[in-house]
């Protein structure tokens, strides 16, 4: 699994959605990567932080703020 893959399934991971060989890569990748671990990390920390913020709530230049934070977080 690359980086990039790791990243668009993290959601899912997240919330339980991964078929088992998909985990599995998953879980491999995470143990390989200080970067994808970081990277969880920071999404389950916005994830606590922000709880169940509904998207409207946010000005649209924080809504970009956060995605570009998304977006750019360095990769190993």
């Amino acid at each position: 699994m690359t980086c990039e893959e790791f990243v668009e399934l993290v959601t899912a991971f997240l919330e339980g959605a991964l078929d088992e060989a998909t985990e599995r890569d998953f879980v491999a990748h995470l143990a390989e990567c200080r970067g994808c671990e970081r990277y969880l990390d920071q999404f389950r920390t916005t994830i606590s932080e922000l709880g169940e913020l509904p998207p409207e709530t946010l000005s649209g230049d924080t809504r970009e703020r956060l995605l570009d934070a998304f977006r750019n977080f360095p990769r190993a």
